[in-house]
């Protein structure tokens, strides 16, 4: 009998993280195991319950409360993983927290960077060690995160960095939106322009690393672009959804990445969309005047 895989999603009780758990379980076996994750217990509960009876549903699917924001609960959920299983096959850390365009970007700045920044390196860092040959690690991005939407002067701080580095540039990022010099200093003004370049730096820290081993044992780190989709958490930001894509369709891309065969030595490490590489300095930085929150 094969070993069963054990996957995991964060931020999964809703939208896209949902649509992920859903994919995952109609794809995997009968003896897998899919873990939808999520801060509120109730919802978590009650979406793993409702995927769980979906007609597709072919592996066995459970929820689990965790707080991406809090590293040593990540830390704690994938030792228990190793424990347990002896490790883990699939993860996707797509937990985001939500932005509101009536707020002001400072007022949301901590909670977005704890949990899309803090959550991402967290996620990375525990659950690397404890990746199964031939695993997957995916990060839920943008296509924001290529590091050309940055200010000029603050692409070295990205390019090239380790993710102690990238840690450290977030937290100097934050520091400046609360002393109120962040623009002047070239940070843009909405905040999921560098956190998404910070959570593509992330990536490639870490792959950097891994490379050579991972690659041999085809196991894939890479970011992911969904394309623009309809949730909850963008709907605020955009008037025309003619050209967005269910969470369902989202997910299918992602999905295919991690189903594939193998590991692409092209495609580790990078930001991918629908199989695609969408190339590290490409981008422009936005102006005062865009709204930018395109996945």
């Amino acid at each position: 009998m094969n070993t069963p895989r054990i996957a995991l999603v964060t931020g999964a009780n809703q939208g896209l993280g949902r649509a992920l758990v859903e994919g995952l379980a109609a794809r995997s076996n009968p003896q897998d195991l899919v873990l939808l994750t999520g801060r509120d217990a109730g919802r978590v509960d009650r979406a793993a319950a409702e995927v769980a009876r979906e007609p597709g549903t072919r592996s066995r699917v459970e929820g689990r409360v965790l707080d991406v924001a809090d590293a040593e609960a990540v830390a704690a959920l994938a030792a228990e993983l190793k424990l347990r299983h002896g490790g883990v096959d699939v993860v996707i850390s797509n937990a985001v927290a939500r932005l509101l365009p009536d707020r002001s970007q400072a007022a949301q700045a901590d909670e977005f960077i704890d949990v899309a920044n803090g959550g991402t390196h967290a996620v990375l860092r525990s659950f690397g060690p404890v990746l199964r040959p031939g695993g997957r690690l995916i990060v839920v991005a943008s296509s924001l995160g290529t590091l050309g939407h940055l200010d000029a002067r603050l692409r070295p701080r990205f390019d090239g960095a380790s993710l102690d580095q990238v840690e450290y540039a977030v937290e100097s990022w934050r520091s400046a939106v609360h002393a109120g010099t962040a623009q002047e200093q070239g940070w843009p003004l909405w905040l999921n322009v560098p956190s998404k370049v910070a959570q593509v730096a992330a990536v490639r820290a870490v792959a950097a690393e891994r490379r050579d081993r991972d690659l041999a044992a085809g196991t894939l780190v890479a970011a992911v672009c969904p394309g623009m989709v309809d949730t909850a958490t963008s709907r605020p930001w955009f008037a025309d959804y003619s050209q967005a894509r269910t969470p369902a369709e989202a997910a299918r891309a992602v999905l295919d990445l991690v189903f594939a065969e193998g590991a692409d030595p092209e495609l580790y490490g990078e930001l991918v969309r629908s199989g695609k590489v969408l190339p590290w300095p490409d981008g422009t930085p936005p102006t005062a005047q865009d709204r930018l929150l395109v996945p």
